[in-house]
Order: structure tokens, then sequence, then C-alpha cells
């Protein structure tokens, strides 16, 4: 549903619910780990889940997928415990070796920049939106964002759904006309990365405050 940021208190609750019910709370961190912050969601939240499943990141972009968690849960996995998991990339050391080159670099200065951006992002968006008078929600954690052509707050799947995705389909051509390469669905999420300079995102802007002027 692109990116839409927990409620003040949410994460907590789930928590709270599920030890409660003893219940195990898994986070889904395949977009979020590595990218928000090094630990993930659950470290910039201060939420910690039973089981955590990642995705290519930690592959460094090749095909892996990773689950882990509290060792009394997985030492139900084989060898040591009855639940059989495999997989063909399973343990590749082609992906583990580009995953580990990836994690080298992310550290904390990277992710101060990566911030940064966003930042630069952000402020520039909003200001091209209020000049516009499109009615948009900019929603931006870290280096991840989503832009809704909706008047109303975006805060769940519904009213992510209410969103203009026409003016969205016409906002991102206009995009592609200029050379920037958007999401092409509103419920998909952007993301800025350590490739991206200063230049880059200003570019992005001013892309944004013409394609936004042929759309209003």
């Amino acid at each position: 549903m692109g990116l839409v940021s927990p409620r003040p208190g949410y994460l907590k609750a789930l928590r709270q619910m599920c030890d409660a019910y003893c219940s195990l709370l898994i986070f889904d961190e395949v977009i979020s780990g590595f990218r928000v912050s090094r630990g993930g969601a659950q470290e910039l939240f201060g939420v910690r889940p039973d089981l955590t499943c990642l995705g290519k990141v930690v592959g460094g972009g090749l095909p892996l997928g990773v689950f882990g968690g509290q060792s009394q849960i997985m030492s139900a996995v084989a060898p040591e415990g009855p639940v059989y998991q495999a997989g063909t990339l399973s343990g590749n050391p082609l992906a583990m070796a580009a995953g580990l080159a990836v994690l080298r670099k992310l550290d904390q200065a990277a992710f101060h920049r990566l911030e940064a951006l966003g930042q630069r992002l952000e402020a520039g968006i909003k200001d091209a939106l209020a000049a516009s008078g499109v009615a948009a929600q900019f929603h931006r954690v870290g280096s991840a964002f989503t832009l809704f052509f909706s008047a109303e707050p975006v805060t769940d799947f519904a009213s992510a759904k209410r969103a203009d995705a026409g003016r969205y389909a016409r906002f991102f051509h206009e995009m592609l006309d200029r050379g920037i390469y958007l999401p092409p669905s509103q419920l998909e999420t952007g993301f800025i990365s350590l490739a991206h300079t200063e230049s880059d995102i200003d570019a992005f802007v001013a892309a944004s405050r013409q394609a936004l002027s042929t759309i209003s």
C-alpha cells in the first residue's frame, strides 16, 4: 500500500497483545530491513518481534530470503528441531559475500547521509505541492517515500486505496518524460540510495514542480 507509518503506540500495542495471548509477533522487514536503520524498523520504533523476515538486502541485492528470531523459536528448525527448511540459494556464498559487502558500507555515517537526503527531498516536494495547490500527502521514513494524491490523511490500506491513482499515473508519466523513474503504482514505495547526490535530489524536486504544474 506504499509507505504508511504506524500510528504512535501501534507496534508496542501489538507487542503487548502478542505477549498477553502467547502469540508470535512477526515483522516483515523485506523493505525496511537495513534501509530505515541498520536494525530496521524494529530498531527505529523500539519494538522487538519474535521473528523477522528479510529479503534480498541480506544478499546485497542478489536473490535471497532470511528469517530469524529468538533461540527458543529457531531451535525448532532442523537440524536442531523437527521443522525442515531448505532453499535453492540457502547459504549461497556469492549472495553472502555481497550482503557482507553492503553491510560494511552501511555504517552510521551512511544512515546520517540517507536521512539528510530524505529531509532535503521531503522539504522540496512539500514546497512544490504547496506551490501547485495539488492535494497530496508525502510520506517518508528515512530513505523510503510515497506520494499519495489525496486530500485526506493516509493511515491505512483503505485510505491509501482512496487516493487518486489516475492523477498519480499522470504524474508518473510526466516525471518519466523528465528522466525520473518512479514506482509505476501509487501503492508502491520509492527509495533514495547512497548513490544519489544533493544535485539528484534537487533535480527530482525541480522535475516534480514541472510535473505538478501540468496535472494541477
